[in-house]
């Protein structure tokens, strides 16, 4: 698409004539009565190009080649009639299902004050039907729904600070497909996130990005054709979880499988998963409390074999566990001793303590 070409708008009636670019998305079309419309690249389509010289400095033709480039109604009506088929450009690899939630904030310098905008990017080559809602308790509230082309990005809504609390459990529904050719059929995807709206507040947890000029806060929705994985509230799950079994079932608890000794060290595995036969349900706020739970009765376990080194497995993450592992060990154990585990065996997640 260049200056001078006579382009017919998708979404309504009319067109007109290129007269230039505004970034890398917008073009100018001037119409019949002289009017100058921005428009979105994507959103309109060449129906005619004239060969003339455009002066390569300002990209703006010669004014004898744009006099005689200008379209009359007449030929504009007799275009409008012409069929038009129109497919957004397919890229290579863009037949893996690729579809995120993206946050950006509109002002960076005021992230306690600004209103944040809320996108969803379509990262593949189909079509998608999309819904995006938010829980009020057992309710759920569509907040967003639409249809999305390939190789785009939907406007969803803009939010301020206040309404943060309302975002904080999300779930966005999605089915892919390809219109006018055959394609491979992908499954519908539901899938329900929890949103630490603490982020919104940190400018560091907006990062660069391929899909917005400005850094964004991102969560996957499908990658590569997998959905993140769901979050599914069972309220029997977290009694299960929460209560401790009766001595009569087997197997034995289940903090005792995430033990090992290696070399006179015992190894405890503070992660989640390894932990619990189950998460589901349970807030951030339960888990945490459940491992450092773990940690007290480990220490407590071990309090009188004196040189005793243990390890805390509890991952990097966000650093929250660690936090409050170091705040433990400051106030409830001062006598023990604690350093970072080795890198070379553990990485940056784990703490070792020595019994004193």
């Amino acid at each position: 698409m260049k200056v001078g070409d006579r382009v017919r708008f998708l979404s309504e009636v009319g067109g007109g004539t290129v007269t230039g670019f505004k970034g890398k998305n917008i073009v100018l079309v001037e119409d019949e009565d002289g009017f100058e419309i921005p428009t979105l690249i994507n959103e309109v389509v060449v129906i005619g190009s004239d060969d003339y010289q455009v002066n390569p400095k300002t990209n703006i033709p010669h004014q004898s080649a744009e006099k005689s480039t200008k379209p009359t109604a007449q030929k504009i009506h007799e275009e409008e009639e012409r069929p038009i088929t129109y497919r957004p450009a397919e890229r290579m690899g863009g037949d893996k299902l690729n579809v995120l939630l993206a946050f950006l904030p509109e002002d960076s310098r005021m992230m306690t004050a600004t209103n944040f905008e809320a996108y969803l990017v379509n990262d593949s080559n189909y079509f998608i039907y999309y819904t995006y809602m938010s829980a009020e308790g057992n309710s759920w509230k569509i907040r967003n729904h639409g249809l999305i082309e390939p190789n785009t990005k939907n406007f969803l809504e803009e939010f301020a600070t206040s309404s943060l609390n309302e975002l904080e459990h999300i779930a966005v529904q999605v089915i892919a497909y390809k219109d006018s050719k055959g394609f491979t059929l992908k499954p519908a995807v539901s899938v329900e996130l929890r949103i630490n709206t603490v982020k919104f507040y940190k400018l560091h947890s907006f990062v660069d990005n391929i899909y917005f000029e400005d850094p964004a806060l991102l969560y996957d929705i499908v990658k590569d054709d997998a959905p993140s994985k769901q979050m599914v509230l069972n309220a029997e799950a977290i009694k299960e979880a929460l209560l401790p079994k009766k001595a009569s079932e087997q197997p034995a608890p289940q903090r005792q499988k995430s033990q090992k000794t290696r070399n006179d060290i015992i190894e405890v595995d503070l992660h989640a998963n390894e932990l619990l036969e189950t998460t589901a349900g349970m807030s951030s706020g339960d888990i945490l409390n459940y491992q450092l739970d773990v940690f007290r009765k480990t220490l407590e376990e071990h309090k009188q074999h004196k040189g005793q080194r243990i390890v805390f497995i509890h991952g990097k993450g966000d650093g929250v566990l660690r936090k409050a592992i170091i705040q433990e060990l400051n106030y409830k154990y001062k006598s023990y001793k604690y350093q970072d585990a080795s890198f070379r065996e553990y990485g940056f997640g784990a703490t070792m303590v020595t019994i004193h």
